[in-house]
């Protein structure tokens, strides 16, 4: 089925809706513990010491501004129906996982001190940043399940062409892509050791609670399942579908050879122009499907050609 809408309405919950709630509570939690606070509050730490100072509603108008602009940014992709939905899954997770780490560094700044006359032996709540960005590492993870392609989905109008391989295997057809347990190692290890001889530096553990978070929420957006059945073909990541094209929109598939970075000027989920898209992961053989609709996606995958033949075959038969 093809749909015309154009706002996800949990994209506008989860992406406009909560980063402006979070903005609007900063607001007004600063308004209310504003008697009880000093006249001048810690802005900015160096290292355990405070070293800028504001007043309270001067630095609660920034950071609400700071969680609607940057982390409402973010989100914000995740409301359009139209927009690709892995992408928006993306930066719908990424956002809120700013907009939680800001809101809570803040909400948590102004607790230590609370009831104090001075700010300036103010502690760093390091706790907070770890504590912010597994909240919104885990809203964010629920909204990205709860979004839905919309896009339209126009049916093809041919078969595939003739010089397209064909193939007869057993389906379904499912292929592991993305970060591997070495590959995964490689990475954690390549962030999380510069960031420990940051920390035995600083004396302090607070950069370890980003980098932690930050490295499992990376990892797991590089792991993704491809599957070829009689349906079409799927792409699941975060635990939900997050590329879905249906045999029946399909024109056809082939066979090509990328690079990542070559081709597509990085690794991941890369958008190249409107509407082509490319899930690459490794260099070497790629399965590039292009639909009625315009699409054209392409995943770097070492079963490419099996994949591709089943497709083919299978479309085949819509005739």
């Amino acid at each position: 089925m093809t749909s015309r809408r154009t706002i996800d309405p949990a994209g506008a919950v989860f992406g406009l809706a909560i980063p402006l709630l979070c903005a609007l509570a900063v607001l007004i939690l600063t308004a209310a513990w504003e008697p009880r606070l000093p006249a001048e509050v810690a802005s900015h730490w160096s290292g355990s010491t405070p070293d800028a100072f504001t007043s309270p509603m001067t630095g609660a108008w920034t950071m609400a501004l700071l969680i609607a602009l940057v982390g409402g940014g973010c989100c914000a992709i995740a409301a359009l129906a139209q927009a690709q939905l892995m992408m928006r899954r993306y930066m719908l997770v990424i956002g809120l996982a700013v907009t939680f780490l800001m809101a809570t560094l803040y909400v948590a700044t102004l607790t230590a001190q609370l009831d104090v006359s001075d700010s300036s032996d103010a502690p760093f709540p390091a706790w907070s940043l770890g504590l912010g960005m597994c909240l919104g590492i885990a809203v964010g993870w629920l909204g990205a399940s709860l979004l839905r392609d919309y896009r339209e989905r126009p049916p093809a109008t041919t078969t595939p062409d003739p010089s397209l391989p064909r193939g007869s295997v057993e389906l379904p057809i499912v292929d592991q892509v993305g970060t591997g347990r070495p590959t995964t190692a490689v990475l954690a290890l390549l962030v999380l050791v510069p960031v420990t001889i940051v920390c035995l530096l600083m004396g302090s553990w607070w950069p370890m609670a980003i980098a932690i978070p930050s490295c499992f929420l990376i990892l797991s957006l590089l792991r993704f399942t491809v599957r070829v059945d009689e349906q079409g073909v799927s792409v699941r990541n975060l635990g939900a579908s997050a590329l879905d094209y249906g045999l029946d929109e399909i024109i056809g598939a082939k066979v090509t050879e990328t690079r990542p970075f070559q081709d597509w000027g990085g690794w991941g989920m890369r958008i190249k122009r409107p509407n082509r898209y490319g899930l690459v992961t490794n260099t070497g053989p790629a399965l590039v499907i292009t639909t009625e609709s315009g699409h054209e996606l392409t995943i770097t995958t070492d079963r490419a050609e099996e994949m591709a033949g089943a497709i083919n075959t299978l479309a085949d038969r819509r005739a």
